[in-house]
């Protein structure tokens, strides 16, 4: 583990949110260099260590994975809260069955909802 991977880790464990790019450059200080940042993150989501959260195609956000957690929902359904960029597993939901065009075959997908999250909409 280089420093750079260990201090990543420390800052995305000290959040309950994901983080933009933005939000770990500050965190991480005279410690950032963009191409660093960007391997570092590569070789953490590859190691199943941090997952990416392409909100749109402006927003990317990163997170720990909770392997645990996720490991007891069945069909995971991710919902990214609009107003405070929390992400959450959703359980149990019934993810439609997306039907390909022929020779199309899909190896895995993913779920995004986006809306406000519980603890957001109390205060609206």
């Amino acid at each position: 583990m280089t420093a750079q991977r260990i201090m990543l880790i420390n800052i995305l464990q000290t959040k309950d949110i994901s983080l933009s790019e933005n939000e770990i450059k500050i965190g991480m200080g005279a410690m950032y260099d963009r191409i660093t940042f960007y391997r570092t993150v590569q070789k953490l989501i590859e190691m199943d260590i941090v997952h990416r959260i392409i909100v749109d195609d402006m927003t990317v956000r990163y997170a720990l994975n909770n392997r645990e957690e996720i490991k007891k929902i069945q069909n995971p359904v991710r919902f990214f809260c609009k107003k405070c960029n929390s992400t959450a597993y959703i359980e149990n939901r019934p993810i439609p069955d997306f039907q390909l065009p022929g020779g199309y075959v899909a190896h895995e997908y993913e779920v995004l909802i986006k809306g406000i999250c519980n603890a957001c909409s109390d205060y609206e």
